[in-house]
């Protein structure tokens, strides 16, 4: 092992909550729509591609208009973000501060161009991450996106931690190592490893090596 690419939501921080509020006020007040959108219904949506996540959540418009309402969901959540940062999972810094003095550390997101950094504005955490992809930056999905950090980085031996089965998808076609963290969103069968805390990644990780 020779470096850790991050997902984000499920891994890192929480933000459901918060975008929850923020999707719904928004749709609410700037779209008058009479739509609520629950914590529970972006956890089960979380790590799909956007326009994907537009489809589910509005299936009675056009694609067009699918992704206008998500791309004003994505602003308002952004905007909610940078005000009130969202919860992160326990002994998560210490465990980042750990893994970058030995490992170089990376983000990789099925998330909308800003959000990564967003998330590292937030929480202050751009001093222990070398890089980050996401669709929105490359307008490919996860898997392609792990490679292109992986030979951008000229990484060999890279893992990947992440909460959801899309993600072990993504890491199985990009030929990496997938780390279950077990207190995110989603259920895996088989991963290379499981977690079910951040800090339980400072003991796997070096004990590699």
């Amino acid at each position: 092992m020779d470096s850790i690419i991050f997902d984000v939501d499920g891994t890192l921080w929480n933000s459901t909550d918060i975008v929850a509020k923020a999707w719904t006020d928004y749709l609410r007040h700037k779209e008058n729509m009479d739509m609520e959108i629950t914590s529970e219904k972006l956890m089960s949506l979380f790590g799909q591609l956007l326009p994907d996540i537009a489809r589910a959540l509005f299936p009675d418009f056009s694609e067009e208009e699918q992704l206008r309402l998500i791309e004003g969901c994505c602003q308002a959540e952004h905007d909610a973000l940078s005000v009130q940062c969202a919860p992160l999972y326990e002994g998560l810094e210490e465990t980042l501060q750990e893994l970058s003095a030995h490992y170089p550390l990376f983000i990789v997101s099925n998330c909308q161009a800003g959000y990564i950094e967003v998330f590292l504005k937030a929480t202050g955490f751009g001093k222990y991450f070398k890089g980050h992809l996401c669709p929105g930056d490359t307008g490919m999905a996860k898997g392609a996106n792990i490679r292109k950090i992986v030979r951008d980085y000229h990484l060999v031996s890279p893992v990947y931690v992440g909460d959801t089965m899309g993600d072990y998808h993504a890491c199985q076609e990009a030929g990496v190592p997938f780390i279950f963290a077990e207190y995110g969103f989603g259920e895996v069968t088989s991963p290379y490893a499981a977690i079910q805390k951040p800090r339980d990644l400072i003991s796997l990780c070096l004990s590699n090596d």
